[in-house]
């Protein structure tokens, strides 16, 4: 892998990069809460592959970038129809951390999926995020689940991410990387939580009607969210970064 741009350590461009470069360029800000989306994306501007599933898209590199972050932050943010979708379970050891980030999943219908329930030995913990609309029933029967400490209400209609945001703070839980999928990026970013976006653009077009990185409304004013590149590098063909959204 090799550095294109790093305007906050020039490095020549074209300087390879090790391991433990990669992560000291991933890591997240010290003493710092900072929120962080990670996507992958085709040069035709596909989130997902022909089968509907962002893995379909992956590449080794991304990959690879996509289990540092995992390994360096405290907390996976991810709403509950991409954990039906992808498959996602509680989170493993692997050889660079062996206490594994919390899986945390964004439910407002407060319906508790699978990949929370089970497995659950040897992996990270896991947290249900969700609002008061959800019922007073269906959120006993989570606490029931999960456990009455694992289920976070955050706001009353729906889901009130800043609110959320707290509560997962004051658990510890301060870097947080969320991991989509679309709506949810596209309600993060309405709400003025995500700090800097994470991007694998990959060699490769899909064509058909694929799902984008963000599913909503038109954001911020008529021109959109403005971000500035924090870092740049390549690996056969598969383009990575980091922008800070600027506010």
């Amino acid at each position: 892998m090799r550095v294109l741009l790093d305007p906050r350590r020039p490095a020549r461009p074209g300087s390879r990069v090790t391991d433990a470069d990669l992560a000291a360029l991933y890591a997240f800000p010290p003493g710092r809460r900072w929120v962080r989306s990670n996507f992958v994306s085709t040069l035709d501007g596909s989130a997902v592959g022909a089968d509907g599933r962002s893995g379909s898209v992956n590449t080794p590199a991304d990959n690879r970038v996509f289990a540092l972050q995992r390994d360096l932050g405290e907390a996976v943010l991810v709403g509950s129809g991409t954990v039906r979708a992808e498959g996602y379970e509680r989170l493993v050891p692997t050889r660079r951390r062996s206490s594994p980030a919390a899986l945390v999943v964004v439910s407002g219908s407060g319906r508790v999926p699978e990949g929370l329930r089970a497995p659950r030995e040897g992996r990270g913990p896991g947290l249900l995020v969700t609002c008061a609309a959800a019922g007073a029933r269906r959120l006993d029967r989570a606490r029931s689940d999960l456990g009455a400490d694992a289920v976070l209400v955050a706001g009353q209609e729906e889901v009130d991410l800043p609110l959320a945001l707290d509560g997962l703070a004051a658990r510890g839980l301060r870097h947080v990387l969320c991991e989509g999928g679309p709506t949810l990026l596209s309600a993060a970013l309405a709400a003025g939580v995500v700090d800097e976006l994470a991007l694998s653009l990959v060699p490769a077009v899909v064509g058909g009607d694929g799902t984008r990185m963000t599913n909503g409304p038109a954001l911020g004013e008529a021109d959109g969210i403005h971000l500035a590149p924090r870092l740049l590098v390549e690996e056969a063909g598969t383009l990575l970064g980091l922008w800070r959204v600027c506010r």
